[in-house]
């Protein structure tokens, strides 16, 4: 127990790079766009913006697919084939930003050890002690992921990065991240299930260099954290809550949540996924 002890402090001095549940995150190939151009969006598995591997469309998986465009939203889980790869292939026909959503659940079987790590690792230190005393070798856990990406066609205008759209667990941006400069601030409020969340929310920022830079943040009892826009690349606010099952399926429930946009503050600025080190596509 020692042991595991130890290996927990040290995963939590290299906390962000390092996670044990891999992320799922919706990465276009550009983040901005023009008028009739495709948006391709592909689902990748990965931690912390650090691509392992690609997954199709899963319909079985998928609760909810969306996308928003200003007053024009439309039901992606009723045009995309499952199994597909990249999980969309869409033309964008209205200017202005759009917010594509996704919801997914799952089970897994966790070994003891990797999950009490990762629990220590995400600060939820109560929840490691009471599971300390269990003599179980593995727990079922049921994953509910609320994933978002935000980007831009033509012009910035448009307020669909504060798009409510109902999740159980939710980040809605305060600000518009593509008219921010330098320096300047980004509000980010966290709700679950409606009401403020107040905990660990991380913020991960992927340069073009492929160096990826974690922040951890406390949302306050309104739910909001507020950072700064202080490098040009890919940023991901992501949080995650975990509880006890009320159901029979799982021993323990987690909620992640996550939200993602780009900054450059020129146009001739890294834009693409293979810029970014996602794949071969531009």
């Amino acid at each position: 127990m020692k042991h595991l002890y130890v290996k927990a402090i040290v995963l939590l001095a290299f906390v962000g790079l390092v996670s044990f549940i891999p992320d799922h995150f919706l990465m276009p190939e550009h983040f901005f766009l023009k008028k009739g151009e495709k948006l391709d969006l592909h689902l990748l598995l990965g931690e912390n913006l650090v691509k392992d591997s690609e997954l199709p469309y899963t319909a079985k998986q998928t609760s909810k697919f969306m996308i928003y465009e200003g007053k024009k939203s439309t039901d992606l889980t009723k045009i995309v084939k499952d199994q597909s790869s990249p999980v969309l292939n869409y033309e964008v026909d209205n200017k202005g930003l759009a917010l594509i959503s996704m919801n997914s659940n799952q089970f897994d079987e966790i070994p003891r050890e990797d999950f009490l790590a990762f629990l220590t690792e995400q600060g939820y230190d109560d929840i490691a002690d009471k599971l300390k005393n269990s003599n179980a070798l593995n727990f079922t856990e049921k994953y509910n992921r609320y994933i978002k990406t935000l980007i831009t066609v033509d012009d910035k205008g448009g307020d669909d990065y504060e798009k409510v759209i109902g999740d159980d667990f939710e980040i809605i941006l305060k600000h518009n991240p593509y008219k921010l400069n330098y320096g300047e601030g980004l509000t980010a409020q966290v709700t679950f299930k409606g009401k403020p969340y107040e905990g660990p929310v991380w913020l991960y920022i992927k340069t073009a260099s492929g160096s990826v830079y974690p922040q951890r943040f406390t949302s306050d009892a309104s739910g909001k954290i507020y950072l700064n826009i202080s490098r040009e690349g890919i940023y991901m606010i992501r949080a995650t809550k975990f509880e006890a099952s009320k159901g029979k399926d799982a021993d323990y429930e987690s909620w992640v949540s996550s939200y993602i946009f780009s900054f450059r503050n020129h146009d001739d600025e890294p834009n693409t996924y293979k810029e970014f080190g996602f794949g071969d596509k531009h």
